[in-house]
């Protein structure tokens, strides 16, 4: 082991600047190359024999091209979470080549930490789950400013129903026209958009459904078991599923919550504890979708409609179904008593967010040990 280079690699799209540290002490740089295939390629070839290397880089823009392509030439490489890279306080000079030497002297050190790097079968449905995220993003704001628009016109849907149904849009359809070319065209261009934006989900959608059905047998068992929760429905239990992977690589449910960004900032000092707002340190997208889900445990505890079809046609194990009652129970119970004390809605909906979060583990675990047993069976 004590012959082995460490090697820093600042990934860029056109550019990589490269360092490695040497089992001795000395860290150099090697310069920049262009981030191509066969510029790596070389660059391997010529930094010695595969098995004494060890590559690191921030995990960015770039994704994980670099990170697969290194793995295919039989390169050990990790992808480094960049808000755990340690910084000195008084380095005011940042550059590619400092940037470089500083990721294979901390790598070296055993200072860095390496983020999860999905599969493809992972990555290929987190893409998808995040278009469809975008694209409700999007409505959103085409709603936005066309129902400013008209209210800046004074037109003002008060006999239309619901906002945003057929009914509302037909009303908009009928009565929103204005004796000036230049309001038809724009209530015309802003309805198309909104339209456009419903016709994308609902695409998107469709091919989440059969993503999912496609998915290998471990990872639609898991987004299966999950959705037996109150407030998890497949689109939930997928997002999950696919931001985090394999929830079995998480020792105990407090680590996944600490991963999470859903936990406490704390700054305690001698006899003085105090504790803040929620990290956000980890993953938005798995944030979001928790605190949506949280707010389904204010109402009492049952198991009927949405709830009780789903575990009636996926053919859930009793095991899962034993779990999202208890979490029903408990966090449902936390809510009377946080609201009881005057805390915040918001506020309390995050803390059931995070406890959710630890009976997923529960049953992501349990599915997933019971499906490599009958696997191996």
């Amino acid at each position: 082991m004590s012959k082995v280079q460490f090697v820093g690699l600042d990934v860029h799209a056109e550019t990589i600047a490269v360092a490695v540290a040497e089992p001795a002490g000395e860290v150099r740089s090697l310069g920049v190359i262009p981030n191509r295939p066969e510029s790596v390629r070389k660059l391997i070839g010529k930094l010695g024999p595969i098995d004494r290397l060890k590559c690191c880089y921030e995990a960015g823009p770039t994704g994980y091209v670099l990170y697969w392509q290194l793995t295919q030439l039989g390169v050990a490489c990790e992808v480094i979470a960049p808000t755990l890279v340690p910084v000195k306080s008084g380095d005011r000079v940042k550059t590619d080549r400092r940037d470089a030497e500083k990721l294979a002297r901390c790598y070296r050190a055993g200072e860095l930490t390496a983020v999860w790097v999905p599969d493809a079968a992972h990555e290929a449905l987190r893409d998808l789950v995040r278009a469809r995220e975008a694209a409700k993003k999007d409505q959103l704001r085409h709603r936005h400013r066309l129902g400013k628009f008209l209210l800046r016109h004074g037109k003002r849907p008060t006999e239309a129903g619901e906002k945003w149904t057929k009914k509302y849009l037909n009303w908009i359809r009928i009565h929103a026209h204005f004796d000036q070319p230049a309001l038809e065209a724009t209530v015309s261009h802003y309805l198309q958009e909104v339209e456009h934006a419903a016709e994308r989900i609902l695409q998107l959608e469709k091919a989440i459904d059969e993503a999912v059905a496609q998915a290998s047998p471990e990872i639609r068992a898991v987004i299966e078991a999950l959705q037996a929760l109150r407030g998890v429905a497949q689109m939930t239990a997928a997002t999950v599923v696919c931001e985090l992977g394999s929830l079995t690589r998480f020792s105990s449910p407090r680590q996944l919550m600490g991963y999470s960004g859903l936990v406490s900032r704390e700054t305690s000092s001698g006899n003085r504890v105090q504790r803040g707002a929620i990290t956000k340190t980890g993953n938005a997208h798995l944030r979001r979708v928790l605190v949506e889900s949280a707010w389904a445990y204010q109402h009492r505890p049952n198991v009927q409609g949405g709830v009780l079809r789903r575990q009636t046609s996926l053919a859930l194990s009793e095991a899962a179904k034993r779990i999202a009652w208890k979490a029903q129970q408990r966090l449902h119970k936390r809510f009377i008593a946080m609201a009881a004390r005057g805390k915040e809605r918001g506020k309390i909906v995050t803390a059931l967010a995070r406890e959710l979060l630890g009976f997923m583990w529960a049953i992501a675990v349990h599915t997933e040990s019971h499906f490599k047993m009958t696997k191996a069976a």
